[in-house]
């Protein structure tokens, strides 16, 4: 019988372990870019790189956006939030060029949930005056109005952006005077496939 005991207790205190290491996991949500295969051939290697670099404590949901090659900004927005409802208050969400626009626009809509610790903006193209036109998502700038003072926002662009002009960073900069900007020399519209910088910027947040 103490046998049987013994092993019931292990078996108790490995269930408890295992289930303080999940509430230990950090969950981050990964919002894709636009164009055809993007999911599957591009942006998947930021979405590795960031897994390296945050390590075992984190947990990344990369979902595959609607119709990636023809983004409908509703259809994203939908999506989003069903992916947000699956994660717990603390949560972390990165966006990735058009997606990253697209997550703003989300944001500014409001009644977000969960509570995010952070949001992290990569290659955003700027909407309206100054940047990129639109007829699906609102201008930065209204957009910036109605984003909540909750969460920490964090920018970053490469100085090499083929895609994205550069000068798009700096109307962040200007329309989003409290958000952290980081200007990466060197680094494409991928960032190099390097989300280093993203990583410790998240850590910092622990």
């Amino acid at each position: 019988m103490s046998t049987i005991r013994h092993r019931r207790a292990a078996r108790r205190a490995a269930r408890s372990r295992r289930q303080a290491v999940k509430e230990r996991v950090k969950q981050v949500l990964f919002v894709q870019g636009g164009g055809g295969n993007t999911h599957d051939s591009w942006d998947n290697r930021l979405v590795a790189s960031l897994e390296q670099a945050l390590g075992p404590g984190y947990r990344i949901r990369y979902p595959r956006m609607p119709d990636e090659a023809h983004p409908n900004p509703k259809a994203w927005k939908r999506a989003i939030a069903r992916e947000l409802g699956k994660l717990s208050d603390g949560a972390i969400v990165v966006g990735h060029s058009l997606g990253a626009a697209i997550l703003i626009d989300y944001l500014a809509d409001g009644d977000v949930e969960p509570r995010l610790a952070g949001v992290f903006l990569i290659s955003t193209p700027f909407i309206g005056d100054g940047g990129w036109p639109s007829e699906d998502l609102r201008p930065t700038k209204a957009a910036a109005a109605d984003l909540s003072d909750g969460a920490p926002l964090f920018l970053y662009q490469g100085r090499d952006d083929e895609t994205v002009p550069y000068a798009h960073i700096g109307l962040f900069a200007k329309t989003l005077p409290h958000s952290t900007i980081r200007r990466l020399e060197g680094r494409n519209h991928q960032l190099n496939d390097d989300l280093s910088e993203l990583a410790r910027d998240i850590r910092l947040l622990e």
